[in-house]
């Protein structure tokens, strides 16, 4: 499991951590059933404080993301995630914000932009078919 945190990203490292736990559900690179990394090991990883590790655990646990299994580590949820289209959805929302403000900036119009993403899309299927 591959989780980066940003401790200047002005977001709680608590919430980093729930965030890219539920986008590697939603995307399915964490499975149903699939282990997570002990608190310990990581929060070692990560160098946070065990306890930071703890929270974002409770808070996947409270959503329904993961399951704790006595004695036996904490798992994702045999369903997966409860909100995974939702999930997903928001995920993409995020990024599409950040990219229309970044055409903005870059005095892009929202037409060019569509363009653009039109024929990536039109890039990346037909890369797919070659496949």
């Amino acid at each position: 499991m591959q989780i980066h945190i940003s401790p200047s990203d002005g977001i709680p490292i608590y919430l980093q951590i729930v965030n890219q736990v539920k986008y590697l559900v939603a995307s399915g690179r964490l499975a149903p059933a699939e282990e997570l990394p002990p608190i310990r090991t990581l929060a070692e990883q990560l160098l946070v404080n065990p306890n930071t590790v703890a929270r974002a655990y409770r808070e996947l646990e409270a959503a329904g993301i993961v399951e704790k299994r006595r004695t036996a580590g904490t798992y994702v949820s045999e369903n997966g995630s409860p909100l995974a289209r939702r999930e997903r959805i928001k995920i993409i929302t995020g990024r599409v914000d950040a990219l229309v403000a970044e055409a903005a900036q870059m005095d892009v119009s929202l037409d060019e932009l569509v363009k653009i993403i039109e024929r990536r899309h039109g890039a990346l299927q037909t890369n797919r078919s070659e496949e």
